[in-house]
């Protein structure tokens, strides 16, 4: 258990550091939700959204960003995989290690590029399908949510 809080620890520094240099080689360096899209979804916590124009510099720098998304959750599968043999455990170690790269993904940009200004600061969470935004505070609850779930889903089918 402990690993997999270690390893999401340091990918999210490793996250924070790629969007923070990203940013600053196209000339944003905070990161910036977009203001023109279409909704398809709005949750109130969460929109799905399509934005009018790509959300980075380049529409091949946005598909890098979401090759590089997926790659992420594909390293977050292989490392549960690794940390367990049943399927209730694995997907226990994969809550803990996706909950904990998110979580230290915001306290690592709070720390190296002083952001969010606050909780309340709207972030583009994710791309896959399409781009989910809102305020940062969703993730950091969601996270959290999926690591205490996480943790129990683990444990408990140790002894199970």
């Amino acid at each position: 258990m402990y690993a997999l809080v270690m390893f999401g620890a340091a990918f999210g520094f490793v996250e924070a550091a790629v969007v923070y240099d990203l940013r600053h080689i196209v000339g944003a360096p905070s990161p910036v939700a977009p203001t023109h899209y279409q909704t398809i979804l709005n949750l109130g916590f969460i929109t799905f959204i399509k934005p009018y124009r790509t959300l980075v510099a380049t529409s091949a720098l946005g598909r890098v960003e979401t090759v590089r998304e997926a790659c992420t959750l594909v390293m977050l599968f292989a490392v549960a995989w690794l940390a367990a043999h049943r399927w209730t455990r694995r997907l226990g170690a994969f809550l803990v290690a996706f909950g904990t790269w998110d979580v230290t993904y915001y306290l690592w940009l709070r720390v190296i590029a002083h952001w969010p200004a606050s909780l309340l600061t709207r972030d583009v969470f994710f791309l896959i399908p399409v781009p989910w935004i809102g305020p940062v505070l969703t993730p950091l609850v969601i996270s959290a949510l999926l690591v205490l779930g996480g943790v129990r889903l683990y444990l408990l089918a140790e002894t199970t």
